[in-house]
């Protein structure tokens, strides 16, 4: 009989810890810790989508090995995704090495994504089955990572990137590594 009262007070707990971060300004749920990072890569190989080339474990660890890559896992109809479109198009553009994983998309819905919202990918593999997703431990759209030159994860968000992000976290990220 107490289960369920310890369980409510958990809750409560947990809900009233929320709202005392929220107010504080400390509470960010994008802010999402994944065990990946400060990892290697996890072992995976994926087609491309719509003929384009592919990727795996090693090729990435190879592009990385010369400059750090970072990898944003999306799906055409995330609206996140969208969102941070503008923002990876100007990372690109800047030089970064962007690839992309269309998770469990559509070829057709992924061209006019591309066609409408540009593509900063270097590279776009296809998790149509959604196994690597997992295995990296995303959790939602979009999901960046930063692979540095040893073929570790050294920086991810749970989230869109923003410009905000960008320079106050991958930035900073992306000169720990120089």
């Amino acid at each position: 009989m107490l289960a369920p009262l310890g369980v409510s007070a958990l809750i409560g707990v947990s809900f009233w810890e929320m709202l005392n971060r929220m107010t504080a300004g400390k509470f960010d749920p994008h802010a999402i810790d994944n065990p990946l990072v400060g990892k290697p890569l996890p072992q995976f190989s994926l087609p491309g989508i719509a003929g384009g080339a592919g990727f795996s474990t090693a090729d990435l660890r190879a592009a990385a090995a010369r400059q750090p890559v970072l990898v944003n896992f999306f799906w055409s109809s995330c609206i996140p995704c969208m969102e941070e479109a503008d923002t990876l198009g100007s990372l690109a553009a800047e030089g970064l090495p962007i690839w992309g994983v269309a998770c469990k998309d559509e070829p057709a819905r992924l061209a006019k994504f591309l066609d409408r919202y540009g593509n900063p990918f270097q590279k776009i593999a296809d998790d149509r089955a959604g196994r690597v997703l997992i295995d990296w431990g995303v959790d939602g759209y979009p999901e960046s990572f930063l692979v540095d030159r040893a073929g570790l994860v050294r920086w991810h968000i749970g989230g869109p990137l923003s410009p905000d992000n960008v320079r106050d976290d991958l930035r900073p990220a992306l000169r720990a590594m120089a």
